[in-house]
């Protein structure tokens, strides 16, 4: 499983992941916008007023308490940017040709959080992955993608990606 990069994004830290998905931009935006196809990759439940100013609704995720973000920017079929905590979530799509570039940057509130974060993220986008692919998925939560967090956890601390913050739920 491919392991995201750690950056720093105009002084603070964030994990990146990028991926090609063999389907075209408006595809793909659905798979990050529509609540209903995020409920298959995504860690909470997720209704998003799209719209810069917007409100983003969170439930659902075993390890977090319900909560609200901002949309900060919102450029159909091609960004999607929200408030989750302190943390920010960019979403951007690239078309190429009748494939897209998808990349996911979590710009982090904290430095410690990155491979905790990092972990999290690669098991959403596998969960991702196979929805794009026509396969079924079991959610992030579901037994298997909890088996896999902590050998991603490790993975990413071997790598140098900061750690040490607080795992909510140990898997």
């Amino acid at each position: 499983m491919e392991l995201g990069t750690y950056v720093e994004l105009h002084g603070r830290p964030a994990v990146r992941f990028v991926r090609v998905y063999e389907h075209p931009i408006d595809r793909v935006w659905s798979a990050v916008t529509d609540a209903t196809e995020l409920q298959h990759w995504f860690p909470s439940s997720v209704d998003i007023d799209l719209r810069a100013g917007g409100t983003v609704s969170f439930s659902g995720d075993p390890n977090l308490e319900s909560s609200s973000g901002v949309v900060l920017a919102c450029d159909p079929p091609r960004h999607l940017a929200f408030t989750w905590g302190e943390d920010e979530l960019h979403f951007d799509l690239e078309p190429l040709g009748g494939s897209c570039r998808f990349t996911l940057t979590n710009v982090l509130a904290e430095q410690d959080t990155a491979a905790r974060n990092g972990s999290g993220w690669s098991v959403c986008l596998r969960e991702l992955d196979a929805q794009m692919e026509g396969q079924p998925t079991g959610g992030p939560h579901s037994d298997s993608n909890k088996a896999l967090f902590w050998p991603l956890y490790d993975a990413y601390v071997a790598a140098g990606v900061p750690s040490g913050a607080e795992i909510p739920a140990a898997p």
